[in-house]
């Protein structure tokens, strides 16, 4: 400190932000470069084809059944995660009774948020290989009690018609108990005093959740329509261990269709970097619209 505190400042900064610009940004801009090339990936010769692999991306019937996929990912996945995150955190928190003391959570609400987490503790890769068992036409827990009940048992990740679907819930599922927690969160930091007057002017729960917690939430459940709808723009690990894109490119998404483009027989790191850098716009799009289009004034209480 004896020299100033700018040298102090340089000191601790320079050595992250470095780091970062090589590990980050540096692939980042490796992405950009590789994708106008028709390099293979193991070799030190690639040849420069400017945009001939976003020409090809344009006609590529397998990217656009990928990104079909993804949009009807985005378009289901934060919503029903966000109704369902909604939902439970209402029980929760004020499931209980209306009594003396105001407005009360179900009994036992810290086992309940304990459960509904569980899936954050577990890796994507075991909760894959979890549901892929759930699913098994012949031993899984599922068809298990379809035909305990009597009803037709279908081959969930083997017909075109399920496959993607199957995929869809289990995304939906792994998601659920994070917001659960995050919104019931969100919800403990609202004064009690709002509700208990929402009550005595006799306001349904379906009322109090639709004009009162979900405006005070707004900001929270902004940031989670965001991150969800990256996640549904990727999906790679669960489909890549649940279907591998099967059956007949049903499940595919765009990671998957990048990482075999890239790590499959043809090898074509050019064409793959090309993917991801679309991936990359779309991921930004879908972000900024996220942003731009549910921005509402910010509502205060004390």
């Amino acid at each position: 400190m004896r020299h100033g505190k700018y040298p102090l400042i340089i000191t601790f900064l320079v050595p992250p932000l470095l780091l970062y610009g090589i590990f980050v940004l540096s692939p980042y801009l490796q992405a950009f470069q590789i994708s106008t090339t028709n390099w293979l990936g193991y070799s030190a010769h690639a040849d420069s084809v400017g945009m001939a692999n976003f020409r090809t991306l344009l006609h590529d019937g397998q990217v656009w059944n990928a990104i079909k996929n993804n949009a009807i990912m985005l378009a289901v996945v934060p919503v029903l995660t966000i109704v369902l995150g909604l939902f439970f955190a209402t029980m929760l928190n004020m499931g209980g009774r209306k009594g003396r003391a105001g407005v009360t959570g179900v009994r036992g609400t810290s086992v309940y948020r304990m459960v509904y987490f569980f899936p954050q503790v577990l890796s994507v890769v075991i909760i894959a290989l979890l549901w892929k068992e759930v699913y098994h036409p012949n031993n899984g827990l599922l068809n298990g009690a379809l035909r305990a009940l009597g009803l037709p048992a279908p081959t969930w990740l083997g017909d075109p018609r399920t496959a993607f679907w199957a995929v869809l819930a289990v995304m939906v599922w792994s998601n659920v108990g994070f917001y659960v927690v995050l919104f019931g969160a969100a919800m403990s930091a609202v004064p009690r005093d709002i509700y208990e007057a929402v009550m005595l002017d006799g306001a349904s729960r379906w009322t109090t959740l639709r004009r009162i917690t979900v405006p005070l939430l707004w900001d929270t459940v902004q940031v989670a329509w965001i991150y969800l709808a990256i996640a549904a723009l990727d999906g790679f690990i669960l489909v890549q261990q649940m279907t591998n894109g099967g059956p007949n490119f049903s499940s595919d998404v765009i990671g998957l269709r990048m990482y075999e483009t890239a790590f499959g027989s043809e090898s074509k790191f050019g064409y793959a970097s090309a993917i991801g850098v679309v991936m990359l716009f779309l991921t930004l799009s879908v972000a900024v619209l996220a942003l731009r289009t549910a921005r509402r004034d910010r509502i205060e209480y004390s």
